[in-house]
C-alpha cells in the first residue's frame, strides 16, 4: 500500500475518531500519533487532510447533503460520512490529485473499513459529486 493510501487511512481514522467524540480535530490529532510511528510524509498528508477537511465541513456537507436522495448525513454511518467528507476535502482543495484517484482511493478505504456495501455507496456518491462540480464550473480540476 502507498504512502499516500496509508495517509488517507490515517487522516480517516483522526476524522471518525473527532465525528465519533465530539472532540475538536486538534485535539485528536494531539493524541493521535503517540503510539504510532509513521514516515514524516504520511503524518504530514494525513494531518492536511484531516485539519482541512475539519476545517472545510460546512462546504463539504452542504455538497454532500446534495447528493443524498433519501438520506440525511447524520443518519450515515460515522465510517461512510468521513470517507466521502475526505474525498470532498480533496477533490475541492488536493488539484494536484486527479479526481478519478481520488474516487479509486475512496473506494479502497471504503471497502477496508466500511459496511459490506460501503463502497459501492461511495463510488456513486463521489462521481455524483464530481459530475456536479464539473458541470458547475466548480471543475475539482
Amino acid at each position: 500500500m502507498g504512502s499516500r493510501r496509508s495517509a488517507r487511512e490515517y487522516a480517516l481514522q483522526m476524522l471518525y475518531q473527532s465525528d465519533a467524540s465530539g472532540a475538536p480535530i486538534g485535539d485528536v490529532l494531539a493524541q493521535f500519533w503517540t503510539e504510532r510511528d509513521v514516515p514524516g510524509d504520511v503524518r504530514e498528508f494525513a494531518e492536511r487532510l484531516a485539519r482541512g477537511t475539519a476545517a472545510a465541513l460546512p462546504e463539504i456537507d452542504a455538497l454532500l447533503i446534495q447528493s443524498l436522495e433519501n438520506w440525511r448525513l447524520e443518519r450515515l454511518a460515522i465510517v461512510d460520512r468521513n470517507v466521502l467528507r475526505l474525498a470532498v476535502f480533496e477533490f475541492l482543495h488536493e488539484p494536484e490529485t486527479p479526481p478519478i484517484v481520488v474516487i479509486d482511493e475512496a473506494i479502497e478505504v471504503a471497502r477496508r473499513f466500511g459496511g459490506d456495501d460501503s463502497w459501492q455507496f461511495t463510488n456513486g456518491i463521489l462521481d455524483a459529486i464530481r459530475k456536479r462540480l464539473e458541470k458547475g464550473g466548480q471543475s475539482p480540476r
